[in-house]
């Protein structure tokens, strides 16, 4: 088994996390087009399931100006290697990770998002003790009642609070409007989200009305990017996860991108004609939002995962894949499978192009 560049992707020892380039490459520029050139938005995309900053520039080298990350530790890993811009879409809570995050802005520049002024205001007194400005964006709760203050009057009055505080820069809005995903009927789910993001936009002009700039105007994810995009009002989508393309995406929230994020995968077993076991259970895989698919040995009844085991169901008897062959699984959710590994391989006509460590993988504080 080798995992040089050059080699056969069926010489990789198995389970291995496998990007396909040319899918990868299509899918970027897909979400690159939609967003930065039709829609004329920012693309600031997530790297929560990219975990290593080698997709996150490839989606810079596209046009996106800049990325989200989920975890305070995801955001150091992205300025270690160099990318600038970065949103923490997420509450920065206690000294010592508000330490952190004002010694961040001293090699990237920051926005994190708040939801109370205490908070604003300890990142503030923090940050003037390093002589650095972070951005600060109020998080909105549009339906997807997590974190975030509602549109309007409460949101207004936050955003008074926070101009006026001298070490930390307002900066904007921030939203997620992740209940509209799975609604089916297309024309439903377009005017939930107008409706969402309205109150956005809404709150935003509403505070320029009380003369505090608004320069950022952030939401949308992958399963609401193509219509969110084109909402008036809205700057930049954060949308990272569709460059992979996963079954969650395309099966419920009707996201058509092509599957570039693949499982290569040993037989171990074939107890019978209809029955394949591999060796990439739900430690390879998460078996949580969506259920893999076996690629070119259908149809398949059904596919379970258990720890270290697959277990793959074949409608028909068939006598391939053989023991020893290799197969590869798309999975479930790209987001629940990637941080399971330590490195992806980028395969490009069946060879291995690129091995990158996953960077982001743990960091969870």
């Amino acid at each position: 088994m080798t995992d040089a560049v050059g080699a056969s992707k069926a010489d990789l020892d198995t389970p291995a996390l496998l990007v396909d380039l040319a899918v990868l490459e299509r899918n970027i520029e897909r979400m690159a087009r939609t967003i930065i050139h039709e829609a004329g938005v920012g693309w600031r995309p997530h790297t929560k399931a990219m975990k290593t900053p080698a997709l996150a520039h490839m989606c810079l080298a596209a046009g996106a100006h800049g990325v989200t990350c989920a975890k305070l530790g995801e955001a150091e890993v992205m300025a270690a290697a160099g990318i600038g811009d970065i949103l923490v879409a997420n509450q920065i809570i206690g000294a010592a990770k508000i330490d952190r995050l004002v010694a961040l802005c001293r090699h990237a520049d920051v926005a994190v998002c708040v939801d109370r002024f205490d908070n604003a205001a300890e990142i503030d007194a923090a940050a003037a003790t390093k002589g650095v400005a972070p951005r600060l964006l109020i998080e909105l709760d549009v339906g997807l009642a997590r974190a975030g203050v509602p549109p309007g009057e409460p949101a207004i009055a936050l955003a008074r609070q926070i101009a006026g505080l001298e070490s930390v820069r307002f900066a904007g809005l921030q939203t997620w409007e992740a209940h509209t995903l799975a609604i089916e009927d297309p024309g439903e789910k377009r005017r939930l989200i107008a409706e969402a993001l309205r109150s956005v936009t809404d709150t935003a002009e509403a505070v320029r009305r009380a003369g505090i700039d608004v320069d950022i105007v952030s939401c949308g994810g992958t399963g609401t990017y193509w219509i969110s995009a084109f909402e008036p009002g809205v700057t930049e989508i954060e949308a990272g996860g569709g460059i992979y393309g996963d079954r969650l995406y395309r099966n419920r929230f009707g996201v058509d991108h092509d599957f570039a994020l693949t499982v290569l995968a040993t037989v171990t077993s074939r107890p019978t004609a209809t029955r394949i076991i591999c060796d990439a259970g739900f430690k390879t895989m998460g078996a949580s939002h969506g259920e893999p698919a076996l690629v070119g040995h259908g149809p398949v009844e059904r596919f379970a995962l258990s720890a270290e085991h697959g277990v793959v169901t074949l409608t028909e008897p068939s006598d391939t894949p053989r023991v020893g062959d290799k197969v590869e699984i798309v999975p479930g959710y790209s987001d629940v499978t990637v941080f399971l590994h330590d490195e992806l391989y980028g395969v490009r006509d069946g060879r291995l192009e690129a091995r990158w460590p996953l960077l982001g993988r743990g960091k969870l504080r």
